[in-house]
């Protein structure tokens, strides 16, 4: 049985997303958060998975003692040190935007404010430097010049709850991430409510 991570500091939605990619695949999950009153813990415990309140200044303690096959980041707001990221591992992390380009906080309003007319969604791999890590996959979010700032804020957290979950899969399972896996769960999706979006896989 893999045993996953994933610590986070608010909302906690890609979080929810993992957990519900993972039920029944014999896969145990661990919820963390830094933050005592973040709603990811409350996710946690409707959703039954084991969470606890970790600070900060505990995750190296916390690490060396307790063994994870892989530690996903998701919305956390605090940068790991060294001696964290050594502890803890195997560590990604998905960031909002199409990575190197608006790194940092407030990737998705940076992009939509510069005018750009693609940005997306990144997961890497988590090293000493912020958002600089080994690109493992990205997908593109168009952005048109009727779109607003929250319909693109939409779209670009929808395509994270389905990308990060298949890309922990692999991750896990020590496989090359496909688009085609990416493809069958958009179309699944479509075809759920009426269609399969024109993806070509029916």
């Amino acid at each position: 049985m893999y045993k996953l991570a994933i610590i986070g500091s608010g909302n906690g939605s890609n979080f929810e997303a993992i957990v519900k990619w993972f039920q029944d695949k014999g896969v145990e999950i661990t919820c963390l958060s830094d933050a005592e009153d973040a709603f990811i813990l409350k996710r946690a415990e409707n959703l039954g998975i084991k969470h606890q309140f970790l600070p900060f200044e505990q995750n190296f303690e916390y690490f060396s003692k307790n063994e994870f096959d892989l530690v996903v980041l998701a919305g956390y707001m605090k940068i790991l040190p060294e001696n964290v990221l050594k502890a803890m591992g195997k560590v990604i992390n998905i960031h909002p935007s199409l990575l190197p380009a608006f790194k940092g906080k407030g990737a998705i309003k940076k992009a939509f404010l510069a005018g750009v007319k693609v940005s997306g969604v990144t997961v890497h791999y988590v090293d000493f430097n912020i958002d600089a890590g080994k690109i493992i996959a990205q997908y593109p979010v168009f952005i048109d010049n009727s779109m607003h700032l929250d319909e693109f804020e939409a779209e670009i957290h929808e395509i994270e709850h389905r990308l990060y979950p298949i890309v922990i899969e692999k991750v896990l399972e020590d496989k090359v991430f496909d688009f085609q896996d990416l493809m069958k769960s958009v179309c699944s999706k479509k075809k759920e409510g009426g269609g399969c979006g024109g993806c070509g896989q029916h």
